[in-house]
């Protein structure tokens, strides 16, 4: 587990933060990296992506850059979602809070709604498992409610990286996914990087503006 500690800010501040925070590499050859000076296609996703690959995306919303900063070290994203590709259509399941105390849930969204405010977006596939696997399982949590108490001992709610965390552990019990303390909020929640920055996941497409 990993540590880390925030300058000292106003209890309301952090109150926001606990109620918005999923709101919130090394390069490989097998990876297709560039850059956009425009916004982020589908048409140039789409060629890359699988069932059951993991997608990331840097928001432009006004919490972004401070979910980006909860990861130690990769701080290019604030929120990811996982890929399923059915009958043609490419769609992304994901967990994402939007007020505080309402009823957000795990939902499917297509792929252009999940990355039409994307600022920077990569693409990970998970070495050892099918997936399919992985789609199918993240699909039984869909409707569960978003997980404002950011507990992830407690799957009965969700947010996003507990989602991806739920699934592994159905699927992948292996894998291991890192933690990272936040002391405002007196809980270790999952960063965005435990998947970036993980040998147990390969990058498969990095796009920034």
């Amino acid at each position: 587990m990993t540590k880390r500690n925030t300058p000292a800010a106003p209890a309301g501040y952090f109150f926001c933060f606990a109620a918005v925070l999923c709101s919130i590499s090394i390069f490989t050859p097998a990876c297709t990296r560039y850059k956009k000076s425009a916004g982020i296609e589908t048409s140039e996703i789409s060629p890359y992506l699988k069932d059951g690959d993991i997608i990331c995306r840097l928001g432009d919303r006004l919490w972004s850059l401070y979910f980006r900063d909860i990861s130690p070290t990769d701080k290019r994203f604030s929120h990811l979602g996982i890929v399923r590709i059915h009958d043609g259509t490419v769609s992304v399941i994901n967990a994402e809070g939007h007020t505080i105390g309402g009823q957000d849930s795990v939902n499917e969204v297509p792929l252009q709604e999940f990355i039409k405010i994307a600022k920077t977006l990569a693409v990970y596939r998970v070495k050892s498992v099918n997936g399919s696997t992985i789609s199918t399982a993240a699909m039984e949590y869909k409707g569960y409610p978003f997980d404002w108490k950011f507990d992830m001992n407690d799957e009965k709610s969700l947010y996003c990286t507990e989602l991806l965390y739920a699934v592994l552990r159905r699927t992948a019990p292996e894998i291991t996914l890192k933690t990272t303390f936040i002391s405002e909020i007196g809980r270790s929640i999952i960063p965005l990087e435990a998947c970036s920055n993980s040998g147990d996941f390969d990058e498969i497409l990095y796009i920034a503006r």
